[in-house]
């Protein structure tokens, strides 16, 4: 075992080569961050998360009802027992051979059956009190992160001159979003474990800048304050590509890939540092091309609301199936009329993940 752990922290992969373990053991003179502060994460994150419900709990939904978010969700489906099983044991999407087969056992139309079904889906999906929650609370702890972060980036020279971005400034991780988490979670380690925890620093407050503003536009949207959703919606295109395209490429990326080779030399861990970085760039060319294809179509439809800033596809845990979702699946010759109540929602009325749902056709 102990073969492996020297294997595994080789100082000529972690270190620059001039550079021990024994180097960057904290003294009374200097700290450094160390590999074994990491596993207070675990620790940590779940204290936020305890902190994150009591915060929903008696913060978020108070302000949320007292600004007259929608607190109901969408309307359940009657209780069937075989339908039931259908959905829970089978599938919750039947197709047209399962349809007509239900339809026969239970004697409803086809259209009926389909809109169990729908709103049996919806049934699962969060209201929109509790998605306003959700970005209340990411809202704050963006800012708070944000504002801690500047406020003592702010005082230190190495956030002006990116060159004396190798010395301890320790940091702890968290996740953005999902499609962030593999890369920023090895990212941030390398940085703390190659004492490059200056440059992972500058990145996590860079990236809260366009979190902020968008947590505030969706938390806009879900009180149906429609202008001021559109308007924040634009400045967070406006504050994503500039920070990610702009800054995040000219200022990090332009440290990492040539003044600090010149600085540290050649060592492998630097070389996988800054394949992640440049993949972490990647993302952030993908996602400002959605963003701008967005804001276009918003822009020259009025609806710059109605547009997810981020993804293409759904989030499938938000979107509420519209009554419109049967029209192109049920054939006319199967669809007589209905004898179950709607749920009353439309795609107009639904909501995405990030702002507002556009009517859909199809839950995917």
């Amino acid at each position: 075992m102990a073969g492996i752990l020297a294997w595994f922290w080789n100082e000529r992969f972690w270190l620059p080569h001039n550079v021990t373990w024994a180097d960057l053991q904290s003294t009374e003179e200097a700290a450094f961050p160390q590999a074994e502060d990491l596993y207070l994460a675990f620790p940590l994150a779940f204290c936020i998360f305890m902190i994150r419900l009591l915060f929903e709990r008696f913060i978020a939904k108070p302000c949320a009802l007292g600004l007259k978010v929608q607190a109901n969700g969408p309307q359940k489906a009657q209780p069937n027992a075989i339908l039931e099983k259908v959905f829970t044991a089978i599938t919750k999407h039947p197709d047209e051979k399962r349809l007509e087969g239900l339809s026969k056992q239970l004697d409803w139309d086809v259209r009926s059956i389909q809109r169990w079904f729908r709103q049996r889906r919806n049934q699962e999906k969060p209201s929109t009190l509790r998605k306003f929650c959700e970005s209340m609370w990411r809202f704050t702890f963006y800012l708070y992160i944000f504002t801690y972060g500047v406020r003592f980036l702010k005082k230190t020279p190495w956030l002006w001159n990116t060159r004396q971005c190798w010395s301890g400034y320790p940091y702890q991780d968290f996740g953005i979003m999902f499609t962030h988490h593999i890369v920023t979670v090895t990212l941030i380690t390398f940085s703390y474990v190659t004492n490059l925890t200056r440059v992972g620093t500058l990145i996590l407050c860079l990236h809260d800048a366009a979190d902020i503003v968008l947590e505030a536009a969706k938390m806009a949207n879900y009180c149906k304050c429609q202008k001021l959703s559109d308007l924040l919606f634009l400045t967070f295109a406006v504050v994503f590509i500039v920070s990610r395209l702009g800054i995040y490429p000219l200022w990090i990326l332009n440290t990492t890939l040539f003044e600090l080779y010149e600085a540290l030399g050649n060592f492998p861990a630097l070389w996988v540092f800054n394949v992640l970085l440049i993949v972490l760039q990647i993302l952030h060319c993908f996602w400002s091309y959605l963003i701008i294809k967005a804001a276009y179509k918003a822009i020259s439809k009025g609806k710059a609301g109605k547009w997810n800033p981020l993804q293409v596809a759904k989030d499938a845990r938000s979107d509420v199936e519209s009554s419109s979702d049967e029209e192109e699946t049920v054939p006319r010759s199967k669809a007589p009329h209905s004898t179950v109540a709607t749920n009353g929602t439309s795609g107009a009325n639904g909501t995405n993940g990030y702002l507002t749902g556009a009517t859909s056709s199809e839950e995917h």
